[in-house]
């Protein structure tokens, strides 16, 4: 990840409802969420939530495939891994005991955890 990157990831989770949004799917796992199911879990009028995710698509936070005539969408976990190492890659110095957990949180997880 670079700076323009992660610049663009941050901008994109800069808005209370695209965060709203962006932890539901976090919480959601893999198999995601119709966004129209996203836009009445967080009372946003749909076309104003599809704006939204299409935001967070575009900062590759979000991934989204057609399901006849949804779509759908998911946390790209592989993306959020990376800003998260990012952000942290100077934490530290390096020393895993000084951070403690937040250390776990940027090594990648198996298949089995993660997706």
């Amino acid at each position: 990840m670079n700076d323009d990157s992660a610049v663009s990831a941050l901008s994109a989770l800069a808005h209370g409802d695209r965060l709203a949004a962006f932890r539901m799917l976090v919480r959601a796992g893999p198999e995601g969420m119709a966004s129209g199911e996203i836009a009445e879990a967080l009372a946003i009028p749909p076309t104003r939530m599809s704006f939204h995710l299409a935001t967070l698509e575009r900062a590759s936070l979000l991934r989204c495939w057609r399901d006849g005539r949804r779509v759908l969408y998911a946390a790209s976990y592989e993306d959020m891994r990376q800003l998260l190492a990012f952000l942290t890659e100077d934490c530290c110095s390096g020393k895993p005991e000084i951070c403690g957990t937040l250390f776990d949180l940027v090594n990648p997880c198996s298949a089995e955890t993660c997706a």
